[in-house]
This record gives C-alpha cells, structure tokens and sequence, in this order.
C-alpha cells in the first residue's frame, strides 16, 4: 500500500485514504447506525451503488479498517465490523458532524439534526468514549455468535 500514497504528508496520507466520498460514509453507518450487512448499507438514505459499495468494503477490509464475519448458524450472511482501527476514526466522525452543522446547515437546509447532535456539543469526549463503548459491546456480543472470515 506504500505506493498507494502520493506524499509523505501525514495529513494528505490520510486524505488518500479516507478522502474519497464514500469510505467515512460507511464508517459513520457502522459506528453510529449500527449497520452490519451489505444490505444494511445498501439500503440506507446515502443510496451507495452495490458496485461501489462492494468496492469500498473491500478497500477497508484491506485498509484494515474493517473485518468481515459470518454467524455460525448463518453461514449465508457476512457481516461487517469496525477494527480498532476503524474504531479509532470515532473522532473523526464526531468533529465531522460539528463541524458540518455549525458551518454547512445554511447551505444545506434539509439537513437533519440527529438527536446525538446535542450529546456531541455537551461533551464530545463523553460522547465519542460512549459510542466506542456501546460499539465494542455490541461488537463482542456477536463475536460470540461469529466466525471470522
């Protein structure tokens, strides 16, 4: 992945990574809609192409951002998970709401306001430390039921 990057930036390096328009869409689905399946994510309001989604799955799958399971009685379905990794975007995804609804609502209207809004413009570190927790519970709840993939 090393030629993946086109600077030695840290801050471009993770805009080649994670810059791209769906990738943190995808995360913040995870981490705050608790989606878990291709059809989760394909059926949500972001309308992502199956194409690309697939596509972006795999990126993180490789990225390590995410890994991929099926339960053991249900060896139809995969599922899809956050790493610690990925986990550790959290922030990123916080400080990307504030910041969207203090600076793009004027500009996007229709924009909802989630009711975490409020929670998050409290006390972000309370708020980000109880959605890494909430998802590391459910996470190890369905690692009981799972097989790594």
């Amino acid at each position: 992945m090393a030629n993946f990057f086109r600077s030695d930036c840290p801050i471009t390096s993770a805009v080649d990574l994670l810059g791209d328009r769906w990738i943190l869409v995808i995360v913040k689905q995870m981490l705050i809609e608790q989606k878990t399946t291709f059809k989760d994510f394909s059926e949500c309001d972001e309308e992502i192409a199956s194409n690309i989604l697939t596509n972006k799955l795999n990126q993180l799958i490789e990225w390590n951002l995410v890994s991929k399971s099926r339960l053991k009685n249900n060896k139809k379905s995969i599922y899809y998970h956050l790493t610690d990794q990925g986990l550790s975007l959290a922030p990123i995804i916080i400080e990307l709401a504030l910041w969207s609804d203090a600076n793009l609502r004027s500009d996007n209207p229709t924009m909802r306001k989630p009711k975490e809004l409020k929670a998050m413009k409290a006390n972000k570190e309370q708020f980000i430390s109880g959605v890494i927790k909430a998802y590391k519970k459910q996470l190890a709840t369905f690692e009981r039921y799972s097989l790594k993939l």
